[in-house]
């Protein structure tokens, strides 16, 4: 069975081809700058790295250009499409829809229309995408996996927010939580690496990267999760403020006089480890200017840290323990200098981290030392793989 994931963004769309027997990658790419001038397809199949640059209009574009890709003689995997057994799509948000993957029909593409106000940035395009590969792929079955599902299972006083219960009844205000499919996968992995099942294991993960959240996983379960209604709540980002007072974003927009447009803006786009370092969101440029004696850098830097250690431990109170602390996405699977400044914070909980064993990247390891209690774990996710497997258990 070959599962096609596709993960589309407003302007973007990436892709991996994945044969089930063995769950390998046969192929996998990226399409940016959809709708853009300087539009582009890098893939990656057999052979070299194939890159087209050609106007691409929209997103039923950007798919017909991945199957040519992928059935083209000199660096496709496939014979035909046919050999497509079924699309996997990512979904950011399924608010209280789903709490679990689905196959596609009429009714959910209308939930996912009706949670477009709750992810209007993401949603839409996600939609966009389902739509072409219907077209394109005519007959093929249609998976969705949602970013909000995993965290279904939170208990109502961990995702309810002091509001009166009539905007929750009106509107579904609450915390949502994404990264929902890389925190499943990674507290799963996890398992395995510890030789003890999921179902016995109180373990926080930490999904870091541009996008930040921080999961308490309490027997494969997620019982409370950092990001909320909205993926600005939580953790500073790269460009996302995280946590603050909400009476600032009044008081900004009386000082500046902006709009809420604006405001929300400045907290989404312009905030973060941008905004205090004042050098870049990318983790790589702070690490190398705070090196070189930049202050603010190095305050962007150590606020970051601080917050991800305060979301564990706060995490291993809500879950009256904690086994394992596990680090994963871009900076989490290779941000040695963040994993150290996070880990010298949790001591106390019996984290313990090998400096030797932690100046790696991306590996599938145990980082502490012999004698830590917790244990600090690197497990790279693999998002793309839980969409084919979801996609493949339903078709069952």
């Amino acid at each position: 069975m070959k599962i096609l994931v596709l993960n589309c963004g407003s302007s973007s769309l990436k892709y991996q081809l994945i044969d089930m027997t063995n769950e390998n990658a046969l192929a996998k790419g990226l399409v940016e700058r959809i709708g853009i001038d300087g539009s582009r397809l890098v893939h990656e199949g057999t052979g070299d790295k194939f890159v087209l640059e050609t106007p691409i209009a929209d997103h039923k574009a950007a798919i017909g250009h991945v199957t040519d890709a992928l059935i083209n003689a000199a660096h496709g995997v496939i014979k035909n499409i046919d050999e497509i057994n079924a699309v996997g799509h990512r979904v950011v948000h399924g608010g209280e829809h789903f709490a679990g993957s689905v196959i596609i029909t009429d009714e959910v593409k209308k939930a996912i229309i009706e949670c477009a106000d709750l992810a209007p940035l993401h949603n839409p395009p996600n939609l966009t995408g389902i739509l072409a590969a219907e077209e394109l792929l005519p007959g093929k079955p249609q998976c969705g996996v949602f970013d909000t599902a995993f965290h279904q299972t939170m208990p109502a006083k961990a995702y309810m927010y002091a509001l009166p219960m009539e905007l929750y009844d009106k509107y579904k205000i609450r915390r949502y939580g994404f990264h929902g499919t890389s925190h499943r996968y990674v507290s799963q992995k996890a398992a395995e690496l510890l030789g003890k099942p999921v179902a016995s294991l109180k373990l926080v993960t930490c999904h870091l990267g541009n996008g930040a959240s921080v999961c308490a996983v309490d027997g494969g379960k997620s019982v409370d999760t950092s990001m909320g209604f909205t993926p600005l709540e939580g953790l500073i980002m790269g460009t996302r403020c995280g946590d603050i007072d909400p009476a600032v974003v009044q008081f900004i927009m009386d000082k500046e006089k902006i709009d809420i447009k604006a405001a929300l803006d400045i907290f989404n786009k312009k905030s973060g480890v941008l905004g205090i370092s004042c050098v870049s969101s990318d983790f790589r440029d702070i690490e190398d200017a705070a090196a070189a004696g930049n202050k603010q850098a190095e305050l962007a830097l150590d606020s970051f840290c601080y917050r991800v250690a305060k979301y564990v431990g706060s995490y291993a109170a809500a879950m009256n323990g904690i086994d394992a602390v596990i680090f994963t996405a871009g900076l989490g699977e290779n941000g040695k200098i963040v994993r150290e400044k996070v880990c010298g914070y949790l001591t106390y909980l019996g984290v313990q981290i090998d400096l030797e064993k932690n100046n790696v990247r991306g590996k599938f390891v145990d980082i502490g030392k012999p004698e830590a209690t917790v244990r600090p774990l690197i497990v790279p996710t693999n998002e793309e793989l839980v969409i084919a497997r979801d996609t493949a258990e339903l078709l069952k």
